[in-house]
Formats: C-alpha cells, structure tokens, sequence
C-alpha cells in the first residue's frame, strides 16, 4: 500500500472518532475495570476487543503531532508475566491529548484492534478509542525502560501457519522474534547501543540491528539471503520528539534510544523515541568502480527513481554525477523508471525527450560523453508505475565507443523477433518490445531488446523492469509466511525473456547476451530461477556473499537489480556500486551496477 494512502486512512478514522476521543463515556457503570495486561492478553488480538473498559497507568510518552494521536499508559509494576505486554495505547484521533508524561490516570475506552495496513495483512495495534481519563496524581517515576538487545531476541523471526494468521496463537516471546516485540507493544524499550542497517529516510526513521551476528554485509548491513533469513534483530527507530532526527547512514552506531514499542503500516515494530542520544559515524564512503579500459565494453543499469523533468535540477546533477564519476561514464546504460516529460501529470503525454535531453546535458556537463539514447514510447498509462508518468526503460550509448543501427518503426505494441543475417542472430526491431502482447506484462513494464556493436563484435541486450512487490504481505504481517502474491506474475515475466533469449540462441549459439536491470526479485527466488534456465549467469551469484545487495529495505540488504549474461561472455569485471542504498542522501533507492566485458 502507498504509503500516502495509508496515512490518509488513518486520517478518516481520526476524523470519525476525534469528536468522541474526549467526551466522557456516559455509563461507566458498565465499563469493567482490568489491569492493562489482562486487556493486552497473551494473544495478538485482545480477549476484550470490542468491550468497554476501565484501566490504570502511568502516561509514559505522548503523540501531539498527526492524525494518529494519543498516549500510552503503563502499568508501575506489571504482571510479571512474559506473555503479556503492560502497556496500552490510548488513541485520539487528530485531538492533542491533554495530558503529561509522568501522570498516573484511570482511563475508560473501547478496546480495539488497529490494522495499520490491513490491506498487505498487517498485524493489529491493541488501543483503547473513544476514550475519558482522570489524573490520579502527577510527577510519577516512570516504568523502567526493557532493554532489547541480542540476549533478549530469539534468533528465529516468527512462527509459521501455512500462510495463515498467527494472531490467535499464545506468544512465544523466548522463541520467536516477532512475539517477543507483540510482548512489549506500548511498553517502554531502550536499545542501547546498535548498529545502524538502514539509513535515516525522509520520515524521521532509521533501522538497527540488535543482533551482531545478523550483521553479515561487507559493509556494515544486514543481509536478506533467503525467505527465512529475515534478521531477527531488526528494530525501526522513529521519533515522537520536535528535535531535529539524526543523520545515519548503514554502519554507523545509534546509542541512547529510548522510547515506547509502537507497531506501524511501514516497518512494523517501531521505537518511537523520546530519547534518541547520538549516533556514532562509522564512515561508509559512496563507492567508485573502476573505468573501463579501451578494450572493454562497460555496461551498466540503474533505476533511477521516476526520473522526469519536474524533478529539482540537483537530482539530474547528483544522477549524471554518479554516472560520471561513480560507474565512469559506462558505454551503455540501461535505465529504468525514465517518466514522460511532465512526469505524473496524467494528460496523455508519453513521451521523454526532455527528460532525456535534460539526463544527457548534466552527464555532459558534469565531464561525460554526450550520449545518445534509443526508447520506446510506452501506450499511455498501460505500463504500471505512478498513474501518467508513463516509466520506461531506456538505453544511453556513447556512440563514439559503441556502434547502433536503428532497424524497423516499432511501436509499443510491436512484438520484436529474432532472425539471421549472414548467418548471424539479428532483432527484427532494433529496439523493440518483447511480447507486448503477453498477459505477464499487464500493467507492467515491457521489456526492451536491442542490438549493439563492439569490438567488431554483436551484443544483444534486453533491459526490464518486472512488476513490483506492492501486493506483497510485510515480512511482519500476521500472516505466516507471508503471501507474495506478486511473484507468480513476474515468474511469468521472466519465463517470457528466457524465450526470448532461447530465441537468439537458437539462431547463433554462441551470440553475447546481457539481460540486465530491476526485476523486483531476490537472486534465490523463482523469478531467477526461470530468467536463468541454463543459459544465463547471474553475475550477482559470482560475488562474495557479504557483497551480494543493490537495495536495503526495512534494514535488510538485499537484491532486487540483476545482470545476467549469455555463456560466451566469459571475460568480465562486475562491480554493483554502492553510492544509495545504504545513505541517507539517495538520488536513488536502488544501486546501480555495471560489467566491463573483454570481447
């Protein structure tokens, strides 16, 4: 779910209930009273959600700002039992909740179970709606903050259900992860001292990770290498203090973060802080890779993020840098998520010449070749992505490396071939779309196939971008494991570029293959599995584990852009440059890669 239309959700439920979160309840007489345990339960789900009740707590942290205000109370002592949080969030909608931090109240409310994201099958957040309170006294000590840390975390992430809820199941907080952090939902944490695997982003959030063990990548990340290698000791930081929040970059230590266990729609499990101490740099540097010698032929692909020329003019100076002096000024470069050139204006515009033209002036600018560029206009609005920014996948050459010959007028819907000439494989369409057609491609990107020459030699070179992992249940969902339901589409996508690639084989068998860019999809998964098929290598496979990632999400590194190669390229250097993910200042979120060939 955008993260956008998740907010704004919650808004209209703010506006529902915002008028009621303060008016006195008028019959309290129904309204049981229980400890705050007894009303979280030993379940995800409360065993009285949808009751009225009356509850006791010290306030320990207060939301001001949003639409999704509140406080949380938590009891001096608890219950001293594992299984049950003693903590509670009392929500006000978009009403600042008068109050203050280190009140004991007595609060009624209704208790109900939020799903901040229930459309990808978020678990719930137990809160008390619809609510009164009284001030017992003021000035209390609050209750001591649980430290989470690597003694405290089981190692294995969740227990599984058949892909069915786990909501109903008794915690387990000692032997699963995601059980252990239900047990402390609103309860006040600390983590001490953390390296930083996921960088600040720009809502206030950065991810640690409280599992040393779990910090497996090169440079300081923790690495996604299969479904169930989740990283159990991942902990979202954000903030519910007006100061500034701290720049944090992957390897850096985050130190002194106190709070209250918030569950939210991006991220899940959350430390909303209101003490966040310091971070401590660790001095990752934006990689360069090396340049290309005369006999090499670099190529290299990055997404670079619904480029289009409402864009502020310093992310074409940041993105023609790092083409420039990061992959240095590769020969070709296949991009995706080029946009139109009004970008999400949704008026019937597909094409990008000015995003384009404004790309290759910057490169130029900024000490590049002048590069040109062959695309295809997609259809309007039949290819997925943000509605009217029309993304695509573009080639830039340099022609004074590399040779092109346009070949046909192919048209969006045009399906490109395979033929021979000279008893060599050549594209009907130079560039063309392969099977545009197709039902795995519906709004989706298609992919773009076309001819190149080096070194008096051919290469074939299809550029994709499959369907993206929107529609996919969180790795903290409440359904165990979790449905990815995305995957059987961009199986189907990439048994359609395999065909494809079969296609150019069969006509020469030794023919240069390179099938590159973001296919949504981990190295271990089916997707890779059918793009593979025997005839191509993943050059992400040939590096070394801790260097296997083009993209960290929820503070896991992991791999979602490819580039694969046909086997009669055999003499290659492959480097995936790491100048986005890990940093809080991306003109990207992805990284890009690049290969150097030596015919």
């Amino acid at each position: 779910m955008d993260r956008t239309l998740a907010l704004g959700a919650r808004t209209l439920a703010a506006g529902l209930l915002a008028s009621a979160a303060l008016i006195a309840l008028p019959a309290n007489a129904h309204a049981a009273t229980y400890t705050i345990s007894a009303i979280q339960g030993s379940t995800r789900i409360s065993p009285y959600n949808g009751s009225t009740v009356t509850t006791t707590g010290i306030v320990t942290a207060i939301r001001s700002t949003g639409s999704s205000r509140g406080f949380w109370i938590q009891s001096a002592s608890g219950d001293g039992v594992a299984t049950t949080s003693d903590a509670i969030f009392v929500y006000t909608g978009s009403t600042t909740p008068s109050t203050t931090v280190g009140n004991s109240v007595t609060v009624t409310g209704k208790v109900s179970e939020y799903y901040p994201d229930s459309d990808n099958g978020s678990q719930s957040l137990t809160e008390l709606s619809s609510a009164s309170w009284t001030t017992n006294s003021t000035g209390n000590t609050l209750p001591s903050a649980v430290t989470i840390s690597d003694s405290t975390v089981p190692a294995t992430y969740t227990r599984t259900n058949s892909g069915g809820s786990i909501n109903s199941f008794t915690l387990a907080p000692t032997t699963y992860a995601l059980d252990y952090y239900e047990s402390l939902e609103g309860m006040r944490v600390s983590v001490g001292s953390a390296p930083v695997v996921g960088a600040t982003n720009d809502y206030d959030e950065l991810w640690v990770n409280v599992k040393p063990s779990q910090v497996t990548s090169a440079r300081g990340g923790s690495l996604y290498s299969s479904y169930t290698s989740q990283n159990s000791g991942r902990v979202q930081i954000g903030t519910l203090l007006s100061s500034t929040f701290p720049t944090a970059t992957v390897g850096d230590t985050l130190s002194g973060a106190t709070g209250v266990l918030d569950y939210i729609a991006y991220g899940g499990y959350t430390l909303q802080a209101t003490t966040l101490g310091s971070v401590t740099s660790g001095g990752l540097a934006k990689e360069s890779t090396s340049a290309q010698s005369t006999g090499q032929l670099s190529v290299a692909t990055y997404n670079v993020e619904n480029l289009d020329p409402t864009d502020a003019s310093s992310k074409f100076s940041a993105l023609a840098s790092g083409i420039v002096n990061n992959l240095k000024s590769p020969d070709i470069v296949a991009l995706e998520e080029v946009q139109d050139n009004n970008g999400a204006t949704d008026d019937g515009t597909v094409s990008a010449s000015t995003t384009l033209s404004t790309l290759i002036s910057a490169i130029s600018a900024a000490g590049g070749p002048t590069y040109s560029y062959t695309q295809i206009n997609p259809t309007n609005d039949a290819d997925g992505g943000e509605t009217g920014g029309n993304i695509r996948q573009v080639y830039l050459y340099n022609s004074a490396r590399v040779g092109f010959t346009s070949r046909g007028s192919a048209t969006a819907t045009t399906a490109n071939s395979v033929t021979t000439s000279s008893g060599l494989a050549q594209l009907t369409y130079n560039p063309g779309r392969i099977a545009p057609s197709n039902s795995a491609w519906s709004d989706s990107r298609k992919p773009l196939a076309a001819e190149f020459t080096f070194g008096g030699e051919k290469f074939f070179l299809i550029a994709n971008h499959f369907v993206s992992k929107g529609a996919d249940y969180s790795l903290h969902s409440q359904y165990q494991a979790p449905t990815r339901s995305s995957e059987t589409q961009r199986t189907s996508q990439a048994s359609v570029v395999n065909s494809f690639v079969d296609s150019i084989l069969a006509a020469q068998s030794d023919a240069n293959v390179i099938v590159l860019g973001d296919l949504n999809d981990y190295q271990f998964s089916t997707t890779l599995t059918n793009l593979k098929g025997g005839v191509l290598t993943n050059l992400i496979d040939t590096l070394p584990a801790s260097q296997q990632y083009t993209y960290v999400y929820d503070g896991n590194s992991q791999v979602l852009d490819h580039t694969l190669v046909s086997s009669s390229i055999t003499a290659y250097d492959y480097d995936v440059v790491h100048i986005n993910s890990e940093f809080s200042d991306q003109t990207s979120d992805h990284d890009p890669q690049v290969v150097r060939i030596t015919p």
